[in-house]
């Protein structure tokens, strides 16, 4: 029995084509199919003549590249792992709490949206565990949500924002707020060739040197990883990262917004010191109130520095 003309190769379809032409099928049935797979092999020789050219088909994508960086950025899309954190910036922008959720319905999901100058803001959050009643922090939930903003919101530009841990060994303090120049994980140890590269995931940020010229912000790496604390292997990765400031988002926010080829930047503020002399838990609670309203006023000079710029004049 011949295969459907819809699930065969082009190579598969020309044999078949000869093989009935050969044995001369004498059935009406035998000459429609062989009618049949003609007409197929004429569609696809005409669909092959039609096809762009590789080479064109890669330079209209940079074209379009091209033309996204230089368009006015419209909507902005926030990734805030905590209440907390993001509390001043819902604040600051009077933006309003959307009461008909765009994600599937028992999500914990929490979206925040406004008009602040010529900007559509939105701002997710992972919201609250149904269980324990926590904020969703981690790799998982950041990922998740924006994979799902993206699909749902169409943002021209995504910032992750939020507090972090510091080295004092690579001149981060209490207060200092990042603009990221690279993110990488720190937990996903696979030792076998590829794998491991694959793993630590680096890759870097949307750059923007004026918007880090001009509000005089520090920049560094970030490591990535779903513990608060600091394992000896995670230290040891981390170091390999060469990182000054470790989150628990970063990385997995960069990966999601990455599928969608949707620039991303990175703002995180230093609430503990890592190779300090408190405990990372103690000092992260002490200073979290503080720290995030330095975020907040961080924050508020980018959106107005954004705000009627194109990407490309960041």
């Amino acid at each position: 029995m011949l295969a459907p003309p819809s699930t065969i190769s082009s190579l598969e379809l020309t044999t078949q084509i000869r093989m009935c032409s050969i044995k001369k099928f004498d059935s009406p049935t035998s000459n429609q199919q062989l009618e049949a797979l003609k007409r197929k092999q004429r569609l696809r020789e005409r669909a092959s003549a039609m096809a762009p050219p590789e080479d064109v088909v890669e330079v209209t994508e940079e074209v379009k590249a091209a033309e996204t960086e230089k368009k006015p950025i419209s909507s902005v899309l926030f990734i805030i792992a905590m209440h907390k954190e993001a509390l001043p910036l819902v604040n600051r922008f009077q933006l309003t709490e959307d009461p008909d959720s765009l994600f599937p319905k028992g999500l914990p999901w929490v979206r925040y949206h406004g008009i602040y100058k010529d900007l559509h803001i939105n701002l997710v959050l992972p919201g609250k565990d149904p269980v324990w009643g926590v904020d969703n922090v981690g790799t998982i939930s950041g990922s998740l949500v924006t994979y799902a903003s993206i699909e749902a919101l169409k943002p021209d530009l995504v910032i992750n924002a939020g507090t972090s841990g510091g080295f004092k060994a690579k001149g981060a303090c209490i207060g200092d707020v990042f603009l990221v120049s690279e993110v990488a994980f720190h937990d996903r140890r696979i030792p076998i060739p590829v794998f491991d590269q694959y793993g630590i995931g680096a890759r870097q940020t949307f750059s923007t040197p004026n918007l880090l010229r001009e509000l005089n912000l520090k920049s560094g790496k970030l490591s990535t990883g779903d513990s608060l604390d600091m394992s000896p292997h995670d230290e040891a990765s981390i170091t390999a990262n060469d990182a000054t400031v470790k989150d628990m988002e970063g990385a997995a926010v960069a990966y999601a917004a990455d599928l969608f080829s949707v620039p991303a930047i990175f703002v995180k503020a230093v609430t503990d010191l890592v190779d300090g002399d408190k405990p990372t838990s103690e000092e992260f609670l002490q200073n979290l109130v503080a720290v995030t309203a330095a975020l907040d006023e961080a924050l508020a000079k980018i959106v107005d520095f954004i705000s009627g710029k194109c990407l490309s004049e960041l």
